[in-house]
């Protein structure tokens, strides 16, 4: 018998990956940004799976929206699919967001999935369904919603104050009736019809009512914006509201912000400044409401064009 007998090592036997895992991503648009996001997604919970020794990456679902698809989730129904069949015992995501596109979606996908005994794991809130009560999940998800929601409400409002600011909101050079958007997508007055909305202004402060001038269109024969024999009373009433038959655009001034943009000379005018001033006065003294010390309140007769 040798004095020094021979030692081999025998490593320990790693653990069967068994749990099956399935990975879902989703981006709002196509665009370079969010395919980005997209990759960073998919690599970040990839990772994820592989630092757990009993997991299985079984399958990648995702789901890009873009301008022709707009929100088919065709890879988060095959997923669900998948779960049916016993495929899939847990599915990690980025975070709730990108799990649905709506608080409602997000809790009955939820409730399916709970119903097949399906794990799910949203990585950026830390929330294992495995690990809490479900009446506290949908209390959770539900709070995550709202906060999100109303983050992204006001990254829109800043983004649409940022544009209207620097002038390169597009919103200056929207069309409205009698204007076209030339080459550079710039206001061009429609010079053959461009007629009628001085016509409307001269028939306003001639003294005709928005129902008198409705009524003179019908007569002469002029479709309306939508290229219909009729014409709606709103219509007529926007327009004698709208500056940019004077050349000026106002952006925000709706009552929603605290100040709002004017661009003076935003557009080639169909009217002068002061005949759109002019119908603007006019409005104001036909309007049943008149502003009081104890508020607004409304006149005991309204305007009438009919000759006394």
């Amino acid at each position: 018998m040798s004095d020094n007998p021979r030692v081999h090592f025998i490593p320990a036997k790693p653990p069967k990956r068994e749990k099956r895992v399935g990975i879902y991503c989703r981006v709002s648009s196509n665009s370079a940004d969010q395919l980005n996001s997209l990759t960073a997604q998919v690599s970040a919970l990839t990772r994820l799976t592989a630092a757990v020794p009993q997991w299985l990456l079984v399958d990648v679902y995702m789901d890009i929206a873009s301008s022709k698809t707009g929100s088919s989730r065709k890879e988060f129904t095959r997923m669900i699919d998948d779960c049916r069949s016993h495929n899939l015992e847990i599915i990690l995501t980025k975070s709730i967001s990108r799990f649905g596109r709506d608080t409602v979606e997000v809790l009955d996908a939820l409730n399916q999935l709970k119903d097949l005994g399906i794990r799910i794991i949203f990585e950026q809130e830390s929330l294992d369904t495995a690990n809490t009560d479900n009446d506290l999940m949908i209390s959770i998800i539900e709070s995550f919603a709202q906060a999100e929601n109303e983050s992204r409400s006001d990254n829109i409002k800043w983004g649409i104050k940022q544009r209207a600011a620097q002038g390169t909101s597009k919103l200056y050079n929207r069309k409205c009736y009698r204007y076209v958007n030339d080459a550079d997508d710039n206001l061009a007055i429609n010079d053959e019809e461009a007629k009628n909305v001085l016509m409307i202004f001269n028939l306003y402060l001639q003294g005709k009512s928005v129902l008198g001038i409705v009524k003179e269109l019908e007569r002469l024969g002029i479709n309306s914006p939508t290229g219909k024999d009729k014409w709606c009373k709103r219509t007529i009433d926007v327009m004698l509201s709208n500056e940019k038959y004077a050349g000026n655009v106002r952006l925000l001034d709706n009552g929603k912000y605290d100040s709002y943009y004017l661009s003076e000379n935003n557009n080639p005018a169909i009217l002068s400044k002061e005949m759109f001033q002019a119908v603007q006065i006019e409005k104001q003294h036909r309007s049943n409401v008149i502003k009081g010390e104890e508020g607004n309140q409304r006149k005991s007769k309204k305007y009438s064009s009919k000759k006394k």
